[in-house]
This record gives C-alpha cells, sequence and structure tokens, in this order.
C-alpha cells in the first residue's frame, strides 16, 4: 500500500518510488484515493468498475478519484488494455514515501488527512485478516502476530530502531503483482506494517504537601 513514515534519504528510495511534494500530499489526502491507489500496486491494472466493486462505491466515484491520481501523476492510462469501451488504470509507482517534517507544518491538514488515510486502511486490513483467520491453512494461521512492547527511549534510539527494523524488512523479497510468478512454491503475500509511536509522558501532577504519598502502580501496555 502506503508508506507514511518512511524517509526520502533511505538507500531503498529507487526510481519505482515516489517522494510526496506539496501537491501529490494534497493529491492523497483522502482515503478513497489513497486505497486506490494500493489496489493498483497489490493487484495491477485495472477498471475504475473493478476497483469500485473492491472499495464497495459507485464507478463514478471510482473515475473521478482516478482522474485526479492522474493529473497529480499517481496513476495512468493503461493503453494497451483499454478500448473504446472500458478504461484501464495502473500505478506509475510502487511505493510512496513521507517523511518531510518541513512539508507536513506548510501542509498541516493535508498530512494529517493523509496519514489518518494510512492508519484507517492498516486497521481496515488488519481485520480483514483476523476475518479470514480461521479458514487459513494452519501453516498460515501460526505466523499471525499482533504485538507491541512498551519501550523508554531518546529520539535518536527511536530512530535508529526504525531503521534497523527497516533494514531486517530489506532482506526479505518484495511483492508486486508479477512477483508470483518467479517466488518460490508456497510463498504468499505477507503485509508487514511496522508504527513508532511516541506517547510522551503527561505533565506530572504537584506534589501534596498535605500528607504522605503512596506509591502507586498500574498496569502497563
Amino acid at each position: 500500500m502506503t508508506n507514511a513514515a518512511e524517509r526520502p534519504g533511505d538507500p531503498d528510495v529507487d526510481a519505482d518510488a515516489v517522494v510526496l511534494d506539496a501537491k501529490g500530499l494534497r493529491a492523497l489526502a483522502h482515503p478513497v484515493r489513497v486505497q486506490l491507489v494500493g489496489l493498483l500496486r497489490k493487484y495491477g491494472p485495472s477498471t475504475a468498475t473493478r476497483l469500485a466493486e473492491r472499495l464497495g462505491v459507485n464507478s463514478g466515484t471510482a473515475s473521478y478519484h482516478l482522474r485526479q491520481l492522474g493529473a497529480a501523476g499517481f496513476v495512468e492510462e493503461d493503453t494497451e488494455r483499454g478500448n473504446a469501451r472500458e478504461r484501464w488504470w495502473r500505478s506509475v509507482h510502487r511505493t510512496t514515501w513521507f517523511n518531510d517534517p518541513e512539508l507536513a507544518e506548510r501542509e498541516p491538514e493535508a498530512a494529517l488527512a493523509y496519514e489518518q488515510s494510512v492508519a484507517a486502511i492498516y486497521s481496515l486490513r488488519t481485520q480483514q485478516t483476523l476475518n479470514g483467520l480461521q479458514t487459513m491453512p494452519r501453516a498460515w494461521r501460526n505466523t499471525f502476530d499482533m504485538s507491541d512492547w512498551a519501550l523508554r527511549l531518546t529520539p535518536e534510539e527511536a530512530a535508529a530502531l526504525d531503521r534497523e527494523l527497516k533494514d531486517v524488512i530489506s532482506r526479505y523479497r518484495r511483492d508486486d503483482p508479477g512477483a508470483a510468478a518467479n517466488a518460490p512454491e508456497g510463498a504468499e503475500r505477507v503485509a508487514v506494517i511496522t508504527q513508532v509511536l511516541p506517547e510522551l509522558d503527561a505533565p506530572s501532577e504537584p506534589s501534596s504537601s498535605s500528607g504522605p504519598q503512596e506509591a502507586e502502580e498500574g498496569p502497563t501496555s
């Protein structure tokens, strides 16, 4: 799908990636557009009608957003597949990169809308996997995992952790619509979603001098 927290300076950025600028950020500040780009990257070229069926919207809505994405350079018409009755679209890029603090400050509403759309899609994909979990072969069912770890890090340590996670992921086979033909037998698409979520402490409550204080411990997550 989209990678909302990638770094344009990382070596993984290649000719198949798009680094969001202000125009691109505004163009993707809509959940339907983010989903359309993701579907074209996952399944390959398609029509507005077929994409609309996957998203549960009408074909007119899908066509409108595809045209907007085309104007912004995210998708293009697939002239080899299209005809007078049916217009096919394909994704121009393989991944989206956005981690520009200055751009986020200049375009706060667009940045928030884009990142909220990405977060909603991640949540939807998790739920879809959960819904189908019991019918998966056991070998795949046993790979499913949802975990969280509470760490106390400096900003520099958090950034280092993020880089290390991406380094590990980059060692494995990437997926695209044509990857299945060259993948080993038994290989399936696996989505790895990483999140580094700063949870800053609330300001400390002022101490009371009216009596002794009791130390309290609550559950940690």
